[in-house]
């Protein structure tokens, strides 16, 4: 097929070369808004993990629950150690303040650390959030509800899961 066409008919034809016929292009303009406005919409509804759990922990179930609020919130998680790739590591119980390891000594210390870095109305609301293993044994318990009283951190909740309707 050739590249040119007729303009005219008969003699003396003057040839032009044929328009492309190609589709023609998408406009873009509307694109950055969408991107934002998808972003923007996973940012709100994703909930990101404050802290990453290094100790494996089953939680105790309970009936009489009520959610927690955040601010002045520091977590206390009492289990076995994991690895990277959520393997427990041995037998003996480790604690984890926030996001890294602390022992029972060190646990006073660490939490005023913790404060010290709070706005001064989460200092005075400071709740310390225990998530202990339900196969945890009480006595580590009490040894560390020792050492919140030593940090002066008298406010304390344990974490649970709902007791099915089932289970009652």
């Amino acid at each position: 097929m050739s590249r040119f066409q007729s303009s005219e008919g008969g003699a003396g034809r003057r040839f032009q070369p044929m328009r492309d016929r190609s589709v023609p292009a998408l406009n873009m303009a509307a694109m950055p808004d969408l991107i934002f406005t998808v972003l923007f919409f996973f940012m709100i509804v994703t909930h990101m993990r404050e802290v990453k759990p290094l100790v494996q922990t089953q939680v105790p179930q309970g009936t009489e629950l009520e959610k927690a609020r955040k601010a002045g919130m520091v977590y206390l998680m009492i289990g076995k150690p994991m690895n990277g790739q959520g393997d427990v590591m041995g037998d003996e119980v480790r604690l984890q303040l926030n996001n890294r390891y602390v022992t029972l000594e060190q646990l006073p210390e660490e939490l005023q650390k913790e404060r010290a870095q709070m706005s001064e109305e989460a200092r005075q609301q400071m709740v310390v959030s225990i998530l202990a293993d339900r196969d945890t044994e009480m006595g580590i318990i009490n040894d560390v509800k020792q050492q919140l009283r030593k940090a002066g951190a008298l406010s304390i909740n344990y974490s649970a899961t709902q007791k099915g309707k089932s289970e009652k």
